[in-house]
């Protein structure tokens, strides 16, 4: 399959960049390639972008949110093709990239909100015949720098803001995972959006730094790894644009001795490997406070010994594969370190073969115990199906570790206590927190909201910071005074 990029309201096959191939995870077979774009290509791109935004941020918001409601109608109707698309792609089970596809829809939902969300306010008479309005305007042209991880749930944050809000909007999703926006694009051009308002451009680093340094960007959306995140954040700033970057993650669970054994496993062993642990929600630790740590250890590594492991496509698998061969042994690694600084290998995923998928990424659900919490291990985020298990004595001890963390994307608790629960929400230095939920993830018209090396900026993805994000104020003051009134 030839893939392809869409610039200005048409299908483009750049001639000048690298070939790029895409393989499937699970089959190592070649699903397809694209050719990056050059930087002049980008170039032409934005300069397109920019001169569509003279028309459609003078297009009204009740206008604009028409091609929105097209864009949900033609996702439903399609959604089971694009959730195939995502498990050849990413490696996710169908059952996971159709729950992501239910996620982007809801975003695309909110969005079509704008008309109440967009709204400002005003004051009449402020002092003697002086009022005062605020506006909400479109930024202009926004840029959105998606992962592998969720292919279509991740552009779906920012593309239906940024357009119900008037900008115009230019995506470079994963060059892992560039098909599934193809996809969505696909859908987005039946809905008859005016040329240059939404763009596609596949690249790998050079394509991204091009549309962050570039004047006539206005604003940046990131996800990915912390140190990507904290690079992008800096540039971004740095070229005085406005700029939100979601980064890693090392999601704590604590599980106090009152936890419900076996629905708060089964509710764990999803969080863990669900989506071979390649999502920013993923539980990577488990603080098991007091009779906790035995009881969990044992029922924790039954599940993740009994877990169905092999291509997404096929209906008894329960984990897929990881993205490629170098996550692979990259998880590898830092499983081997982690034992080689003193923890427990209890259930070892390493180095097993899932029959007939010889050339798969697969890495199967893996439990550390006796986890330091001081330990590299502890603190470096690992994006695959490995669990640690730190002991604790008290639940005063396991918020310590949790809040001694670099990261604060999600914490979570599990209990039947409601004042551990309250202390714990209240107390816990994360953005997203879950009392017996294993991921916390926020609605469509709630923020996504990380904190510490989580997220850089002030503006999270989703909800009313998104229309916040994809807008600037406008604040009017104005007299108007009688002796000027003339009679016709």
């Amino acid at each position: 399959m030839d893939i392809l990029h869409y610039i200005n309201g048409t299908w483009h096959r750049s001639e000048q960049g690298d070939v790029r191939p895409v393989h499937n995870p699970a089959t190592g077979e070649l699903l397809g390639s694209f050719t990056s774009l050059s930087i002049e290509e980008v170039d032409h791109a934005v300069a397109t972008a920019t001169t569509a935004f003279r028309d459609w941020s003078n297009v009204p918001v009740t206008e604009r949110i028409q091609y929105l409601f097209r864009l949900k109608t033609l996702l439903e109707e399609n959604l089971q093709d694009l959730a195939r698309t995502i498990t050849m792609e990413c490696g996710k089970t169908l059952a996971e990239a159709v729950g992501e596809l239910r996620r982007g829809i809801e975003n695309v939902e909110t969005a079509c909100a704008m008309p109440l969300l967009i709204q400002g306010y005003n004051n009449e008479d402020l002092t003697r015949g002086i009022d005062e309005h605020l506006f909400r305007q479109p930024l202009g042209v926004a840029a959105a720098i998606t992962p592998f991880n969720f292919p279509a749930m991740i552009p779906l944050w920012f593309l239906p803001y940024a357009l119900a809000a008037g900008n115009c909007f230019l995506l470079k999703p994963s060059e892992q995972v560039p098909m599934t926006a193809v996809k969505i694009f696909e859908l987005l051009e039946q809905t008859k959006l005016p040329p240059g308002v939404a763009q596609l451009l596949h690249g790998e680093k050079e394509v991204a730094q091009a549309l962050i340094q570039h004047p006539d960007v206005d604003a940046i959306s990131f996800v990915g790894s912390s140190p990507a995140a904290h690079a992008v954040y800096r540039e971004a700033a740095h070229y005085g644009k406005r700029v939100q970057c979601q980064g890693g993650a090392k999601n704590p669970v604590v599980v106090l001795p009152d936890a419900d054994p076996t629905l708060t496993t089964s509710i764990i062993a999803d969080s863990a490997f669900g989506c071979a642990g390649q999502r920013c929600l993923a539980t990577s630790i488990v603080i098991a406070v007091g009779q906790a740590h035995q009881t969990f250890r044992e029922t924790l590594a039954e599940t993740a010994r009994s877990r169905r492991v092999g291509y997404g496509l096929d209906a008894e698998v329960e984990m897929g594969p990881v993205i490629t061969h170098h996550s692979r042994e990259r998880i590898h690694q830092i499983v081997e370190k982690g034992v080689h600084s003193g923890a427990t290998l209890c259930v070892d995923g390493r180095d097993k073969n899932v029959s007939g998928y010889a050339y798969g990424s697969f890495v199967f659900p893996t439990l550390l115990d006796d986890v330091s919490p001081h330990a590299d291990i502890s603190s470096t985020e690992i994006f695959g199906p490995v669990l640690s298990l730190i002991p604790a004595q008290t639940i005063d001890e396991a918020i310590d570790v949790i809040n001694s963390m670099v990261h604060g994307n999600m914490a979570c608790l599990f209990t039947s206590d409601g004042a551990s629960a309250r202390r714990f929400r209240r107390e816990v230095k994360a953005g997203n927190i879950g009392i017996n939920i294993g991921v916390a993830a926020p609605m469509s018209y709630y923020p996504f909201s990380g904190w510490k090396s989580s997220f850089l900026g002030d503006l999270h993805a989703q909800g009313r910071h998104a229309v916040e994000f994809y807008t600037q104020t406008k604040v009017v003051v104005e007299r108007w005074y009688p002796e000027w009134n003339r009679k016709f």
